[in-house]
């Protein structure tokens, strides 16, 4: 009896360090990277509820987004969706910058892109990725790609939490990075802020970067955004399996 209860909990155990893994995505590359700069490594991964999705900044220069969006509109934000803002990271910054996805869902898939235009679009370059695509979907990845090369793109700020997955905080820059939340991006990527109007969506409201020291900043004529928490994007959870179907459509 001793021995099958210390099984059953062997495989308990087993079964939390499963669903509650962490997994690290590195946002942009250099030069040098195979693949070059515009991706993200990798682009596509499996998580279950409970794991945590490590976006690290790691394109020195760069100024990189992670955004939800759909499979319908690759390039273009999705309403309720998460969006990290976009982080600049100058050449003689030392920290990588980092920000963490929880899964809340895993029966939904997760379309996500850079939204930053500057050199190029990056979405039409291939800086996207997915999470949880179901195996044999005719929406998988490769389409995803292909459709998204010639997809418009959209700037609008996202919120925290978005459908099968949420943040609890912004970006964690440390030295050397800034967190910026614009609609638009009209700056060189590796000098300036993204600049432009007032941002919309879950976003608004609140005006200060949360933890980890990070350093949160207004665009030059832009309106100040920020992205705290806001309570009435919870909403979009409760409603989660409704519209998480549009993620497929």
């Amino acid at each position: 009896m001793r021995f099958a209860s210390a099984v059953v909990a062997l495989v308990a155990a087993a079964v939390v360090s499963a669903q509650n893994q962490t997994i690290t995505v590195n946002v942009g590359g250099t030069s040098d990277t195979p693949g070059g700069i515009f991706q993200f490594m990798p682009n596509s991964l499996t998580a279950a509820n409970g794991s945590v999705i490590t976006f690290t900044f790691s394109g020195i220069p760069g100024n990189h987004s992670v955004t939800q969006s759909t499979f319908a509109a690759p390039c273009s934000p999705f309403q309720g969706g998460f969006d990290s803002g976009w982080v600049e990271i100058l050449a003689n910054s030392t920290t990588l910058p980092e920000w963490q996805l929880t899964i809340t869902n895993d029966q939904v898939p997760i379309w996500f892109y850079c939204k930053q235009k500057l050199p190029v679009v990056h979405c039409n370059s291939g800086m996207l990725g997915a999470i949880n695509v179901k195996e044999g979907s005719a929406n998988n990845l490769e389409a995803f790609a292909k459709a998204a090369q010639t997809a418009a793109l959209d700037m609008h700020e996202g919120g925290l939490v978005g459908i099968g997955a949420s943040a609890s905080a912004p970006p964690d820059v440390g030295d050397g990075a800034t967190l910026f939340t614009t609609d638009s991006a009209t700056a060189p990527p590796q000098t300036a802020a993204p600049t432009g109007g007032s941002a919309s969506g879950g976003a608004s409201g609140a005006s200060g970067a949360s933890g980890g020291g990070a350093t949160q900043t207004d665009a030059p004529g832009g309106s100040a955004v920020g992205l705290g928490f806001n309570p009435a994007l919870m909403v979009t959870v409760l409603f989660g399996a409704v519209a998480g179907a549009a993620l497929v459509f």
